[in-house]
This record gives structure tokens, C-alpha cells and sequence, in this order.
């Protein structure tokens, strides 16, 4: 959830709430909130052979410059117990790339819950690892955004049938609440 990706993007924006209330949750619980946000390390070959320099050096500077918690998006409250990470590949969980399932591992963490943007690319990576770690996957439908509808609902589709389960905010803010 960086400028890149919400500057400019009316349904992206549009998850903020959802998400806010969900780390405020989290928060209360006692659980916690991870931020993860693109590194700014040299692009893989295989991204500038694929997309090509420009393309590639676009996406890598993505996640914008300076401390973490300036690259977020302003309207997130970070919190000093909350997490904030760099990845350098689309999901949070591939090994080598993130050291979020070493974090989260070592606090007896089991169970993530996933929102963000763009959620048929990184949000859906990052569920898919952190299924085959091991994780029980909750995809939040309403806080998660792609470029389309059709995009997100085909990740939402693919998450519930095969890496994870998927539940609206409202509902997994109950679970939370009544810690189920």
C-alpha cells in the first residue's frame, strides 16, 4: 500500500478503511500488523529481460525512497509494535526475498491475514507462500484491490479453492473480537 499503486486509483484507495480497522483490530487483540512494502534493491535479470529496463526500473522504484514508514500511504497509522518489511519479489513469504516467515515464525505467529494491492499479483503471491509455509491464509475480499473487478475476484476464487479461505472485514474483525 504505497503512493504508486493508490496515487491515482479511486478503488485501491477505497480498501484503506477496511484495512486501518483491520490492523486496529489486530492492535486490541493484542495480534500483530505487518507492512510490507517493495524494496528498492536492483530489479532480477529475469524482471529486465521480461518487462524491460524501463518497465523493470518503474517497478523497482515502486515502493518509493527513504525510512519505511514514510513509503506507506499517509492515511496508515503505523503503530511502534507493528512490523514493517521489504520484499523483493512479488509475494512476502518466497525464502531469500523476505524475511516476514522468519519474523513471524520466531513470535509463534500461525495464521496471516492478507489485504493490499495489487491483490492478483502481490497479494496473491504473498498468500500462496505463506500457505506453503504452512500459515493458515485468510484473504480479507474487501481489502484486497486489483486493477479490475474481474482480476480480483478471479485471485478471491483461486485463494478460497486451493491456499486459503476469504471473508469480508466486518467478519474476520468478529473473529478477531471474539477470538475465533
Amino acid at each position: 500500500m504505497v503512493p504508486f499503486f493508490l496515487t491515482g486509483n479511486a478503488y485501491a484507495r477505497g480498501i484503506v478503511p477496511n484495512i486501518a480497522r483491520l490492523a486496529t483490530a489486530l492492535r486490541s487483540a493484542g495480534g500483530t500488523v505487518c507492512w510490507v512494502l517493495p524494496s528498492t534493491a536492483e530489479p532480477p535479470p529475469v524482471s529486465i529481460e521480461f518487462f524491460g529496463p524501463t518497465v523493470a526500473e518503474l517497478y523497482r522504484s515502486s515502493g518509493g525512497e527513504g525510512p519505511l514508514r514514510e513509503r506507506l500511504w499517509y492515511e496508515f497509522d503505523v503503530h511502534p509494535g507493528d512490523l514493517l518489511v521489504q520484499k523483493s519479489s512479488a509475494g512476502a513469504f518466497f525464502p531469500g526475498r523476505c524475511d516476514l516467515h522468519e519474523q513471524l515464525h520466531h513470535a509463534g505467529i500461525d495464521t496471516v491475514l492478507v489485504v493490499g494491492t495489487v491483490a492478483n499479483v502481490c497479494c496473491e503471491s504473498t498468500a500462496r507462500d505463506a500457505s506453503t509455509q504452512g500459515y493458515r491464509v485468510i484473504m480479507i475480499a474487501d481489502a484486497n484491490a486489483a486493477t479490475r473487478d474481474r482480476d480480483l475476484n478471479s485471485t478471491l476464487h483461486t485463494i478460497y479453492r486451493s491456499f486459503g479461505d476469504v471473508r469480508p472485514t466486518a467478519e474476520v474483525v468478529e473473529m478477531i473480537e471474539t477470538g475465533t
